[in-house]
């Protein structure tokens, strides 16, 4: 059965933003609504279903905090190693200021 409803272009604007969000049509979002409006949709009922079929689509366990993985391990020290480098430098920086030296030295840096 078709249904027309009146309402505000900006509220109409939220109902199709959140309709996206959830990946359903408007008219979806809206039937959803009415039948929680209406107690035929129990949200904990939903919850448990939610929970079920997401249990039948884990691939596997989570590794253990205390061990990083080895692709983190190695995104960290090459994080690590930048920051630290950029510190010498900034510090180079600083301290070639207060000698009135121009940054950076000839030789290095950009070509002009």
């Amino acid at each position: 059965m078709a249904v027309s409803v009146r309402m505000n272009p900006l509220l109409e604007m939220e109902l199709d933003l959140a309709a996206k969000r959830q990946g359903i049509t408007k008219s979806q979002f809206i039937i959803g609504a009415v039948e929680r409006a209406l107690g035929r949709r129990d949200p904990a009922a939903l919850y448990q279903e939610v929970m079920e079929d997401i249990a039948e689509h884990r691939i596997a366990e989570a590794a253990p905090a205390s061990e990083p993985r080895p692709l983190k391990a190695a995104f960290r020290a090459k994080l690590q190693s930048k920051y630290e480098s950029e510190q010498a430098d900034w510090l180079a920086y600083q301290q070639a200021k207060q000698r009135g030296e121009p940054w950076p030295p000839k030789g290095e840096g950009q070509a002009a």
